[in-house]
């Protein structure tokens, strides 16, 4: 009997240690966030390079890939403009990228899934001339095409198939934009 009452304070001592009982206030996670319904949660794993650090996808990780790969574009197309005081191609390419979220966004509906949260302003890389932003730019079309090819090797929706092949024939338009103006340096 005294082995089993040491046993059970052993356990009740350890429960209470690593179960993090202390006086502070615990925390509270919302429920149904859309952080932690995300098929996505790494850092690194965020857009075209996320999806190219994976092997397999479920539909929900290719949309969210996908649409953090248009927040992503449109995100570093704008601060470019900014630091750089640049217009064309990256106002029309802004455009497009908003069209592009837009085509997306119905798809989480329609599978029932949560839309992440726009955390691309986290993921920017800003070059250092406007060499550098082409170069940048003919890198991102690239990642971005190869992303929605791999994803059209999947047996997908017929909706989701055309809202892809629609995004990845747009990127290519992208890439042939920041190729001619990368072609002037």
């Amino acid at each position: 009997m005294l082995k089993y009452r040491n046993l059970l304070t052993l356990i009740i001592i350890a429960t209470m240690l690593f179960s993090g009982c202390s006086s502070t206030q615990e925390d509270t996670a919302l429920p149904n966030t859309v952080a932690e319904d995300s098929a996505v949660e790494d850092d690194n794993a965020y857009g075209a390079i996320g999806a190219e650090l994976d092997d397999s996808y479920t539909i929900e990780e290719m949309l969210v890939y996908a649409i953090q790969d248009e927040f992503l574009a449109r995100a570093e197309y704008e601060k470019l403009i900014d630091e750089f005081e640049v217009d064309r191609p990256f106002t029309n390419i802004i455009r497009a990228e908003e069209t592009h979220i837009e085509l997306l966004k119905p798809l989480f509906e329609s599978y029932d899934i949560n839309l992440p949260l726009d955390t691309s302003k986290d993921h920017l890389l800003i070059p250092n001339d406007l060499k550098e932003v082409y170069e940048i730019g003919v890198q991102a079309e690239l990642d971005n095409i190869a992303m929605y090819e791999s994803f059209l090797l999947e047996d997908l929706p017929e909706d989701i198939r055309t809202v892809f092949e629609s995004l990845k024939t747009a990127s290519e338009s992208h890439l042939l934009a920041f190729q001619k103006n990368l072609n002037r340096y």
